[in-house]
């Protein structure tokens, strides 16, 4: 138990708390799983409750409401124009899913499920899915010239075209990556100096007095976590906009 206090990697671990086995197949509802469902349910909650009364007098978790809708709002307009508004639904839910579920991942003792890239992984392969499936649905065959920038000179088409396929396929993977190491990487430093202020309380008053540089860099470190929590989804959310965009309009 005092090891699992200190290993900043334990904090990540999967954990079965409903086993269930189907065909041989693992489904067990996980600790992962929880937190997931806890995740929509909060931010559920949160815009019902906050927009339940719709006051022409907003009050102050009204406002935050509305203010996350017109943020999410004109970053889709300025991104992808007006056109864009039809996807505003999965935007702004990919939006709050990934800050709540970052901001719950800041609580002692909660599950951080961004910090693991089988969730970021799936989350940008439904983004990149999307873009892919409404391209050829809007455009046809025509959804190919998004590998085909003008200008370029005949001769150079076949590795301007290979540059911009491989561009396009690795855009899952940096955007699940850009997510999951970041919140890997915040916890695991945050986690760490936690530790030190632990173990040097535990020498006794020379120790305690050691502590509170390690104490101070955590608690600076939270605060730069919040702020992490807000810029990686919105760093999601903005380049979901402009994948979506090439999805609207795929010439260069």
């Amino acid at each position: 138990m005092a090891a699992d206090k200190v290993d900043p990697i334990h904090q990540f671990h999967i954990n079965k708390l409903i086993p269930i086995e189907i065909g041989g197949y693992d489904l067990s509802f996980t600790n992962s799983a929880l937190f997931m469902v806890a995740t929509v349910a909060v931010a559920s909650a949160f815009l019902y409750l906050s927009t339940s009364s719709r006051s022409l007098v907003p009050s102050r978790l009204q406002s935050v409401s509305e203010m996350a809708y017109e943020f999410v709002g004109n970053m889709l307009r300025d991104a992808a124009g007006t056109q864009g508004m039809k996807f505003f639904p999965l935007v702004f839910s990919l939006f709050m899913f990934v800050l709540v579920a970052n901001l719950l991942g800041l609580f002692p003792y909660f599950f951080t499920v961004t910090s693991h890239i089988i969730v970021t992984f799936g989350l940008a392969a439904l983004v990149i899915g999307t873009v892919v499936v409404y391209g050829f649905m809007k455009h046809g065959l025509g959804f190919l010239k998004l590998f085909v920038p003008h200008g370029v000179p005949v001769y150079l088409l076949p590795l301007v075209v290979l540059i911009e396929v491989i561009s396009f396929v690795s855009r899952p993977v940096s955007l699940s990556v850009r997510l999951f190491a970041n919140m890997l990487a915040g916890h695991i430093t945050l986690k760490v100096f936690s530790g030190f202020v632990v173990s040097l309380s535990a020498l006794g008053t020379l120790g305690i007095a050691g502590s509170v540089l390690p104490l101070a860099m955590a608690v600076a470190l939270t605060a730069l976590e919040l702020l992490v929590a807000f810029l990686q989804a919105y760093v999601f959310a903005v380049l979901t906009c402009m994948y979506l965009n090439d999805a609207l309009h795929p010439g260069h």
